[in-house]
């Protein structure tokens, strides 16, 4: 990335629609939701800088939720673009109990307002708090992803019990467009 790629302090006139993500594995295509007008502004910039491209998804979690979580280039689980601050959190789930159905992609965060690059994909109806900004949803890519569940992780997690850690099955982001 560019390291002078400036973080958007407004939104894009015209807001991106789709996001295609292009892996090792294959294409997951996301219908980008304009109820995130900061998000989908945040990333599609990083989109358009290759900020992602190359990168590799660094966790998979498949008890209890069911996310892949990608968009960090370190892969570590703590990255963010350098010189950008947390932006405030979007579209928000309403839903009491299933906040976050199959197909979701959402903002992964520290905390409010902390996004940054970091989002998952919802491979399964997964109740998570309602604190991650709902950014798209997946319209093609579902059963690649649920391929990739069936491979499983490495790390369990023994605090949260869950199958969480990094896929077994590498996934590697070749490129990511919007258009």
């Amino acid at each position: 990335m560019p390291a002078t790629l400036k973080q958007p302090t407004s939104v894009d006139k015209k807001l991106a629609k789709t996001m295609t993500i292009t892996t090792n594995c294959g294409v997951i295509t996301i219908e980008l939701d304009p109820a995130a007008p900061q998000t989908v502004t945040n990333l599609a910039t990083l989109a358009r800088s290759k900020y992602f491209d190359g990168s590799f998804c660094h966790r998979l979690t498949t008890e209890g939720i069911y996310v892949l979580q990608c968009g960090d280039p370190s892969a570590q689980g703590n990255g963010s673009p350098g010189s950008w601050k947390g932006y405030k959190d979007e579209n928000l789930p309403t839903k009491k109990i299933l906040t976050y159905p199959a197909g979701t992609v959402a903002m992964a965060n520290s905390g409010p307002n902390t996004n940054g690059s970091q989002f998952f994909l919802v491979y399964k109806d997964t109740t998570l708090p309602p604190s991650y900004t709902i950014w798209g949803k997946i319209k093609t890519g579902l059963p690649l992803l649920l391929r990739i569940e069936k491979v499983g992780a490495y790390q369990v997690d023994q605090s949260t019990g869950n199958a969480d850690g990094i896929p077994v099955q590498p996934i590697e982001i070749k490129s990511v467009t919007v258009r």
